[in-house]
């Protein structure tokens, strides 16, 4: 009886630390997940924050574009208040919950930063009296905080505004090789997911990288600008694109670099 207890003992044991072994690989296995997971919820937040931001800006072009007032009351500190309302709403956390210290932390911080030199720099021009139409679009808006993003980020991380080659006013803003066959092959396709964002890893200038595109469509309010008919001198002098209402019109492109 004494050598069956201690052979099940000894069963047991090596039971239990073959149980904690494969739990270790697949807590390991879990780590990496995570690290995926983290990237894409990264990306998703830096495009969420952007969406949030660019809102406030096209929420308030009536206002901006008034000539009769002068002092718009959108300071740095508004318009990052409410963009950081809009992200909450739309994700259901607070961004200011987020640890600082971490890397999505580190790059939110970036972004808010962005959207704040952006908006200390445009006080003038949509502050400025007796003028109507300001040229401060949100499409112009969100552009600026990309590029600004990319020089307070550093080489971590970049934000890009791009859209369907055939949709795209500003060169800046054309799809890379990479984006513009997921736009064509993905997005564009009947059958793809209205809405999903799709991403991978690669490899860019020989670093690791975390790419992810999500695809935007026409509102009510991008047509006065970007809709029909297609020719038609808009508001601002560009040429309308003709495009429709819940149209693919473009996409927002995020890279995290390791």
């Amino acid at each position: 009886m004494t050598d069956l207890l201690h052979r099940c003992g000894l069963r047991t044991a090596i039971v239990a630390v073959l149980t904690a072994f494969f739990i270790s690989l697949l807590a390991g296995v879990g780590g990496m997940a995570t690290t995926t997971a983290g990237d894409e919820e990264i990306a998703l937040s830096l495009a969420t924050l952007l969406r949030s931001a660019r809102a406030v800006i096209s929420n308030k072009q009536t206002h901006i574009n008034d000539p009769e007032i002068g002092d718009k009351g959108l300071s740095p500190d508004v318009v990052v208040g409410i963009a950081k309302e809009n992200y909450r709403k739309a994700t259901g956390t607070d961004i200011d919950s987020i640890d600082p210290n971490s890397k999505h932390g580190r790059l939110i911080a970036a972004e808010l930063q962005a959207i704040t030199n952006v908006m200390a720099d445009a006080q003038a021009t949509i502050n400025e009296k007796g003028v109507g139409l300001k040229g401060f679009l949100p499409a112009v808006f969100a552009r600026l905080v990309t590029q600004e993003f990319a020089a307070v980020a550093g080489d971590q991380a970049l934000l890009k505004l791009t859209a369907p080659k055939s949709y795209v006013r500003n060169r800046v803003n054309r799809p890379d090789k990479w984006e513009h066959d997921v736009i064509e092959s993905m997005f564009k396709s009947p059958g793809y997911e209205r809405g999903r964002h799709y991403f991978e890893t690669t490899t860019i200038d020989e670093r690791s990288a975390f790419r992810l595109i999500l695809p935007e469509y026409y509102k009510e309010s991008c047509l006065a600008c970007h809709g029909e008919p297609a020719g038609e001198t808009d508001i601002t002098g560009g040429r309308k694109e003709g495009g429709r209402l819940g149209e693919l019109g473009g996409a927002i492109s995020v890279i995290i670099f390791d």
